[in-house]
């Protein structure tokens, strides 16, 4: 049963999710953080909707857009933010960047820059869980472009015949770089035959359903049932969350195929207003409550950023530091 204390906490991680990815995109636009950038803004339910079901010992894996994925597992923003920065006091001592931040510690196995890596990541944790005997479980999040990976469905495949605890995640935000995964047109040529990703998943003989990813609460009770379901030791389920994502595929993305009034229709139901408006007409929080939270998260992000920019770089020694490899290669 969600309490009021935890819709509240739920709301925080959302506001925290979008302050991070709103400035990250300022400061990357600004050249203060190198590489690759790709946000999560727009699609913060379903990471706080699904993870908010998770304990202690429960993983998860990610993608190439996990920001999101991370602060809703607890990871700290501020090695987050300096791990963006790429100094020494990031989550992952400045090497991994945005595409590869992981902690272990909070149960994130990782973001990923190949696209689809995550099914069989997960595929071998439930694997490890199932063999402990423990009623963990991991869930694997992914894009819809991801769903016409080869691992991808080899992993769906696997973790059916094997009965793993996994929750396969799709966070279908519509395009898949620049192309509608399943949405034909007379431009784009259809890249699946299935009308939905859910549908896809029948054919695995895994339980699939399909759920509104702008509203939290929705996303938060099918995951309940997902994740209650691979406890007991039923077997893996598929969330096919329809979303969508305010910034282009990546910081610097021209976005010549889709139009404006298209991201303003998204954006009238953003998933945090949606879900503002739902604690205010359940009596959970004011406004004024509301109102405050979203500034602390805010805060907070701009703490991050401090922290970040006056830490120290690695030293060009630390480059052979934390790299395993074969000890007879």
């Amino acid at each position: 049963m969600l309490t009021h204390d935890k819709m509240i906490n739920m709301y925080y991680t959302m506001c925290l999710i979008r302050a991070f990815e709103d400035r990250v995109h300022e400061l990357f636009a600004q050249g203060k953080i190198p590489g690759f950038v790709h946000l999560y803004a727009g699609e913060e339910a379903v990471a706080v909707g699904v993870i908010a079901n998770l304990k202690r010992g429960d993983f998860i894996t990610s993608t190439h857009r996990g920001h999101g994925h991370c602060i809703a597992m607890g990871v700290d923003v501020r090695g987050m933010m300096a791990e963006l920065f790429g100094r020494r006091t990031g989550t992952c001592k400045g090497k991994g960047g945005s595409m590869h931040i992981a902690d272990f510690e909070k149960g994130m196995l990782g973001a990923n820059g190949i696209v689809g890596a995550g099914g069989p990541l997960a595929i071998g944790a439930a694997l490890a869980l199932k063999y402990k005997g423990t009623d963990n479980v991991v869930v694997c999040f992914a894009g819809d472009g991801a769903q016409n990976q080869g691992a991808v469905l080899e992993s769906l495949n696997l973790a059916a015949v094997w009965k793993l605890p996994v929750i396969f995640v799709v966070e279908d935000n519509q395009y898949a770089i620049s192309l509608r995964s399943l949405t034909p047109s007379a431009l784009q040529p259809r890249v699946s035959t299935a009308k939905s990703v859910a549908e896809r998943a029948i054919g695995f003989g895994i339980p699939s359903i399909t759920v509104d990813g702008q509203d939290v609460l929705a996303v938060y009770e099918a995951a309940k049932a997902a994740v209650e379901r691979a406890r007991r030791g039923e077997g893996p389920s598929l969330l096919d969350c329809k979303t969508y994502r305010y910034y282009g595929h990546f910081e610097g993305d021209p976005m010549v195929y889709r139009s404006r009034e298209e991201i303003e229709e998204w954006r009238k139901r953003d998933p945090i207003l949606i879900f503002k408006d739902k604690l205010m007409r359940m009596g959970v929080a004011t406004e004024e409550l509301l109102n405050q939270i979203r500034t602390k998260a805010v805060s907070e992000v701009e703490e991050a950023v401090k922290f970040a920019e006056e830490s120290p770089f690695p030293e060009p020694s630390e480059a052979y530091t934390d790299v395993f490899t074969d000890p007879y290669y």
